[in-house]
């Protein structure tokens, strides 16, 4: 398989790995980027890791990343494991076979971007070089989960302006981000310009993808009560992954898309796996569809 083969694969939780794996390989998705919800809890990481990667390349797939998405810059209420949780899975990422871990910055609660970035940088600093030790690079997820600059309870990472005040505050070479499309769309971001800018620092792509109703934001705005973008599966947005494929690889960028689903108001519930797979089979074409060696 040549070093330029960009896999495409989906997100699954990471206590569900071992389960869900094995019922979803057979529809080829060819990475697995494994999830934790602000813990990862009492999990054993050393054999979760080492299961999982098992069950993974017995179907010739990879774990492309781990991750954790809570608020480690505050540890307050379910967070408290949050920070602890980002050491646990730095130390343990190799027995994943990942080299990968991600998730939210965290962020000071209601308080504007500027004043989380010196938390940022005490608590990042010290797991960028904790990961740096083992080989390892964190991401960022680009979402906003609800927050804007000046409020917020999740993440700073979801806005270019934020990127450089994090990447100078942590100027080091093992961090990075999660980008994906959609997030940038949700705040009318055009994701294509910024994508060619950024892509010396995506280190992961999540597969998720955004439809904006253009004639609602003409005529009502982004904050009437009429809904004016919805997350969506790849395949049923407005995004050219074609694009954003050639773009990263022009880049030199040799990682993953992942599908992050769960979102899709249309492709939901017993459709979830229809849309993932039909995702999946989309991103592939987009990508100029299998590899095929050149001959000798």
């Amino acid at each position: 398989m040549s070093n330029t083969y960009l896999r495409v694969g989906t997100l699954v939780g990471g206590n569900d790995a071992v389960r869900v794996i094995p019922q979803i390989a057979k529809h080829g998705f060819e990475s697995y980027a494994l999830t934790f919800w602000q813990t990862t809890g009492n999990a054993d990481l050393a054999e979760l890791g080492k299961r999982a990667r098992a069950v993974a390349e017995e179907h010739g797939a990879i774990i492309s990343s781990i991750g954790v998405f809570g608020n480690p810059l505050t540890g307050e209420g379910n967070n408290a494991d949050s920070l602890a949780s980002w050491e646990r899975l730095i130390d343990h990422a190799h027995h994943f076979g990942a080299d990968i871990v991600n998730g939210f910055t965290g962020r000071l609660t209601d308080r504007p971007i500027e004043e989380s970035i010196p938390r940022f940088k005490e608590v990042f600093g010290e797991l960028a070089r904790r990961a740096a030790d083992r080989g390892v690079r964190i991401a960022f997820e680009n979402c906003s989960m609800d927050g804007d600059w000046n409020k917020g309870d999740w993440n700073i990472a979801h806005n270019p302006t934020a990127w450089e005040l994090m990447f100078d505050a942590v100027p080091a070479d093992n961090i990075g981000l999660e980008w994906e499309p959609c997030h940038q769309m949700v705040a009318l971001i055009d994701p294509i310009p910024q994508l060619r800018k950024w892509t010396d620092k995506i280190f992961h792509v999540h597969g998720k993808d955004a439809t904006i109703a253009w004639d609602i934001v003409k005529e009502y705005g982004v904050h009437g009560k009429q809904k004016y973008v919805w997350h969506r599966t790849p395949g049923f947005g407005d995004t050219n992954w074609t694009d954003v494929i050639t773009i990263l690889r022009q880049a030199g960028y040799q990682g993953t898309i992942d599908i992050e689903g769960w979102h899709d108001p249309v492709y939901r519930d017993e459709l979830e796996m229809t849309g993932q797979v039909h995702a999946l089979n989309y991103l592939k074409r987009c990508r100029g569809g299998d590899f095929v060696p050149n001959p000798e």
